[in-house]
């Protein structure tokens, strides 16, 4: 019986039976056999996916549905190629070359790449018709500016009306009070947000809270965010304000609650700033969100357009094109000064910004906030873009209305200043805060707050803008104010009326001292003297009266002193000014 390979032993190997099908050629005709998707149905897949991320997106960034946000761009831009993705996906790779391959996604995505193209295309014009070498003169006119009077215009304010505090001192303060709170420092935390504004006539920084962590938030945000803090900016005093019901609708929200997802889904077109925390006169926490606008070109000129006030409690909502008078912050400092920076290098033209260089001029590296008639205004230096280290004058804006207003005085850079006060207090190595500027008996006046290693506020230092090596200081407002305009007798600058001005909160006392104690407090030595038949002690530095040092009981003395300098009025204890013996 001849041998056959196939029905060997009884097996049959079909892979030496050259016309039984392999294994691969039955795997290409079921490929073949396979009803391909049609266009309908592979569109339809194409879109649904192109939708989810869209709106998976949509949710996360927020971008706003204008032509003039360039987020928008973004999110058009990612649906295109999320578009033609799934479109190769779903179509497979029919084609045997590199251009049949690219004939086969320009078939398949012709309308997103024309999509994605037109968007490129009109990136590209925005940012032309908006560049500074053909607009200049519109950046220039973003910000309209007034020029004033320092002397006559800005009046001298009262003490308790200069914030002694910035806002690193503030922060301290804040998380000191909230770390005293055991119902409340182991669920929240406070934001770094201290926003200043004029509460009841008061300078003030309001803080929100916000959860502690993902799982402090799931267990508390049904009642929401229970308090939110005020810092007294004057008396360094911090109220931690706990409501009846919490604040809902915040930034420390991470779902349909969070401020700008609440914001983007119900104004989608406008473009926000910065939204910040402000309270109005009883004391119901608002969110004030700046509505931003293009005004040159497609994104060039950045401004403010009113701006939509949220109830923090509630989630009311209502936009205002010109918001209530009680809104203190809808101009930030820094749209504030990139805006002067616009003016100051192209009201001459664009060319003269690079080479003339005529009367250019930007603001100086740092600002700060003082209350005036009951807004808030911003504060900065002008100077030349030369960086001279010298001002040729500065700014004051107002944060609800941005009325501009430029003064012309020439002087020190608010960062020679701040080294000036450092200087004269070396030994103590106190740091000084950013300035603010004054009017201290006619004369433009910086005045800083001196802090320790441990940023609180030690004492406070006056700067005469335009001779700097005028430097006074002292532990209380008041005295470092007399001693500036002590300082400007001595050089000649105050004379006439100015130069013996009646002060009428200073008092004086008579008596024979019954106790003297000593102590050293911050590299001084103070003197506690406690008057026959009171029970008040009055606290004299000797640095400010030496003849304290030569006192003894039963020394017949007349004291000076002012009560609004109260160190601590709670134990009987006041500032005094000077002492004298009889």
């Amino acid at each position: 019986m001849p041998f056959s390979g196939n029905d060997a032993g009884g097996f049959r190997w079909e892979g030496f039976n050259s016309g039984a099908p392999s294994q691969n050629a039955r795997r290409a005709a079921q490929r073949k056999s396979r009803k391909p998707m049609n266009n309908t149905k592979r569109t339809l897949i194409n879109i649904l996916v192109t939708a989810v991320v869209g709106l998976l997106y949509f949710y996360f960034e927020l971008p706003a549905l204008n032509f003039q946000d360039p987020s928008f761009y973004t999110f058009f831009l990612l649906l295109c190629v999320v578009y033609c993705v799934c479109a190769v996906v779903t179509s497979g790779f029919h084609a045997d070359s590199f251009t049949g391959y690219f004939q086969f996604v320009k078939k398949q995505c012709l309308i997103p790449m024309l999509v994605a193209v037109a968007l490129l295309v009109l990136i590209l014009i925005g940012l032309l018709v908006g560049a500074t070498i053909f607009r200049a003169k519109s950046y220039a006119g973003l910000l309209e500016i007034q020029t004033g009077d320092f002397v006559q215009e800005v009046e001298e304010i009262s003490y308790d009306q200069i914030p002694m505090l910035d806002k690193d001192s503030a922060e301290r303060l804040g998380d000191r009070k909230l770390g005293e709170l055991s119902d409340m420092v182991s669920q929240f935390e406070v934001n770094e947000d201290y926003t200043q504004i004029n509460y009841q006539g008061r300078p003030v920084r309001v803080a929100t809270l916000s959860y502690a962590d993902i799982i402090k938030w799931m267990t508390n945000r049904g009642e929401g965010l229970p308090a939110y803090l005020l810092v007294d900016m004057v008396d360094q005093s911090v109220e931690l304000v706990r409501l009846e019901e919490g604040i809902k609708y915040t930034t420390a929200e991470h779902l349909g609650r969070n401020l700008y997802r609440y914001l983007r889904f119900r104004y989608p077109t406008y473009m926000f700033g910065e939204a910040v925390m402000e309270v109005d006169e009883s004391g119901v926490p608002y969110w004030v969100c700046p509505r931003i606008i293009k005004t040159i070109g497609l994104f060039g000129g950045t401004d403010i357009k009113g701006g939509v006030l949220v109830n923090a409690i509630t989630g009311e909502h209502q936009y205002y094109e010109e918001v209530p008078s009680w809104v203190d912050n809808l101009y930030n400092a820094n749209l504030i000064m990139e805006q002067y920076d616009y003016y100051g290098m192209y009201h001459n033209g664009f060319f003269n910004s690079i080479f003339g260089q005529r009367d250019v001029t930007v603001t100086t590296e740092g600002y700060n906030y003082i209350a005036i008639d009951d807004d808030v205004y911003v504060y900065t230096g002008v100077t030349s873009v030369g960086g001279d280290q010298s001002n040729v004058g500065f700014i004051l804006t107002n944060q609800r209305t941005k009325e501009t207003h430029f003064y012309e005085v020439a002087g020190a850079t608010e960062l020679s200043a701040m080294a000036s006060a450092e200087g004269e207090l070396q030994n103590l190595r106190y740091t000084a805060t950013f300035p603010l500027l004054l009017n201290i008996s006619g004369q433009p006046t910086y005045f800083m707050a001196m802090k320790d290693a441990a940023q609180l506020v030690k004492m406070y230092a006056m700067v005469n803008v335009s001779q700097y090596q005028i430097v006074a200081t002292g532990d209380t407002v008041a005295e470092c104010e007399r001693n500036y305009t002590q300082m400007l007798r001595e050089e000649g600058i105050l004379t006439g009326e100015e130069e013996d001005p009646v002060d009428e909160t200073v008092q004086t006392v008579e008596g024979t001292v019954a106790e003297i104690r000593s102590a050293v407090l911050s590299g001084n030595t103070y003197y506690y003297i406690r008057l026959i038949g009171s029970e008040v002690y009055y606290s004299i530095s000797a640095v400010a009266s030496p003849e304290a040092v030569i006192l003894n009981e039963g020394d017949q003395v007349t004291i000076a002193y002012r009560l609004e300098d109260a160190q601590m009025p709670e134990r009987g204890i006041l500032a005094g000014e000077s002492v004298t013996l009889r």
